[in-house]
């Protein structure tokens, strides 16, 4: 009888082991269950590797996704303004037959600050997506008021051309993480075709740049040719969120408050201020 009740009590020892053992399994199991699912998560809301695109042509990984390579702000800005400001009438060729038989720009309707809508050049408005949303629908009101009927006339009495001739793009100055200024000094020069006569007007502004995010296309393959050219804006992973007169003075250096008011920086009548 007492053997009997030792086997019984052994049995019910390992019973209990294997089940506090079992129980401590499915405890283990589901922690690194959900240790991974974190993981998991947290990889899914990763920003993809930053590349910052070197002035010989090269990317490199950085760790800082706020990184810009001085000379690539440069290109950016250039590259953006010249689109903005350059008007031919015609639409930018996509093929060898274009180069010799451009398609004329038909131009497209914006609202102005006037309450009406003029038209702007198709290349301007691909160019402003180079620009921060909050700022990109006012500057192009003040593209649209600036911008001559005359560039979308197929008449060649009236035609007129715009052209932005870039004479200077000082060196990027870091005002805060991500953001830089940048100074151009620039004409802006309008011409007539018919009798090759030319209005210029100096264009000499200061450039608020700073560092975004770029999503690809998720449907690169059935982009359309205004499509790719929109998203191509943004690969640069910068964009342009103010724009000011530019002072000349003191070589471009920190101005006091004197010379502020005498460059008229502050002028709340100035265009392109935002």
């Amino acid at each position: 009888m007492v053997r009997l009740l030792e086997k019984r009590q052994r049995t019910g020892s390992i019973l209990t082991a294997f089940a506090i053992a079992t129980f401590s399994l499915h405890v283990l199991v589901l922690l690194l269950f959900l240790f991974q699912g974190i993981k998991i998560r947290q990889l899914s809301l990763r920003k993809p590797p930053n590349f910052v695109q070197m002035i010989d042509g090269k990317s490199v990984a950085v760790t800082d996704d706020l990184e810009r390579e001085p000379e690539a702000i440069r290109q950016f800005i250039s590259k953006t303004m010249i689109s903005m400001f350059n008007w031919s009438g015609n639409l930018p060729p996509q093929t060898i037959e274009e180069v010799a038989n451009p398609k004329s720009d038909l131009g497209i309707l914006i609202r102005t600050t006037q309450g009406g809508s003029q038209k702007i050049s198709t290349s301007s408005w691909i160019a402003s997506f180079g620009l921060s949303e909050d700022f990109r629908k006012g500057f192009l009101s003040t593209i649209a008021e600036i911008t001559p009927p005359e560039v979308f006339s197929e008449n060649p009495s009236q035609a007129m051309t715009s052209q932005l001739v870039i004479k200077r793009v000082y060196p990027p100055k870091k005002i805060a993480p991500g953001k830089w200024r940048v100074g151009m000094v620039a004409d802006l020069i309008q011409k007539k075709q018919v009798n090759d006569s030319r209005v210029i007007t100096p264009f000499n502004k200061d450039l608020l740049v700073r560092a975004v995010d770029y999503f690809a296309n998720p449907q690169a393959n059935n982009a359309t040719t205004l499509q790719k050219a929109i998203y191509s804006i943004r690969t640069d992973k910068l964009e342009i969120y103010e724009i000011r007169n530019l002072c000349l003075l003191d070589e471009y250096n920190n101005l006091n408050e004197e010379q502020l008011k005498q460059c008229g920086t502050r002028t709340k009548s100035e265009n392109f201020l935002r």
